[in-house]
C-alpha cells in the first residue's frame, strides 16, 4: 500500500463537475493498493499519517501533526501510485489491486483513519473520474510505501 500526502490550505474532490468533498487546512492523502495490501499495511500507514509531524509549532518548526495542528483530512484512491514504469515508457498497473480487493482495504483505511484522528475523515469516490484540486502548503509532499517502512 502506498500513501502520498500532501499538507495543503485546502483540497477538493469534484465528479462531474459537482462539488463531492473538500477540507481546509490539513493533509490530502492518495492511496493505492496492491492485491498483497492487508490489515497490517493498513494499521501502519494510519499511525504513520495521523502522527505525520509535518505542520509547523509557534517556532515555526514542522513539529505538529494533523490534529495538534487542527487540521482536516482528505483521502483519495489513486491506482496509478502502483505504476512501474520499469519497462519501456507506458506505466503498467498490474500491481493495483482489483476492485474487490481494493474497494474494503480504502473504505479501511479511511474508517481507520477516521477513528484514530477522532473525527470523520472526507474522501472520494473509489472508481470515479475525479477532479482533485489542491492549494498545496509549502510545498510539503511525503510518499510512503508500507512494504519499504521507511
Amino acid at each position: 500500500m502506498r500513501v502520498l500526502i500532501q499538507r495543503v490550505r485546502k483540497a477538493s474532490v469534484s465528479i462531474g463537475g459537482a462539488l463531492h468533498s473538500s477540507i481546509g487546512g490539513g493533509l490530502l492523502v492518495f492511496v493505492g493498493i496492491e492485491e498483497a495490501d492487508g490489515p497490517d499495511d493498513i494499521a501502519w500507514l494510519v499511525k504513520k499519517v495521523a502522527q505525520l509531524r509535518i505542520f509547523d509549532d509557534a517556532q515555526g518548526v514542522m513539529n505538529l501533526d494533523v490534529t495538534q495542528a487542527g487540521g482536516q483530512v482528505l483521502v483519495v484512491s489513486q491506482f496509478t501510485l502502483m505504476a512501474s514504469t520499469k519497462k519501456g515508457n507506458r506505466p503498467s498497473y498490474i500491481r493495483a489491486a482489483g476492485e474487490a480487493t481494493a474497494v474494503p482495504l480504502y473504505e479501511r483505511f479511511t474508517a481507520e483513519l477516521s477513528a484514530t484522528l477522532g473525527h470523520p475523515v472526507a474522501t472520494g469516490v473509489f472508481g470515479a473520474n475525479m477532479q482533485v484540486e489542491l492549494l498545496n502548503d509549502g510545498p510539503v509532499t511525503i510518499w510512503i510505501d508500507s512494504k519499504q517502512r521507511e
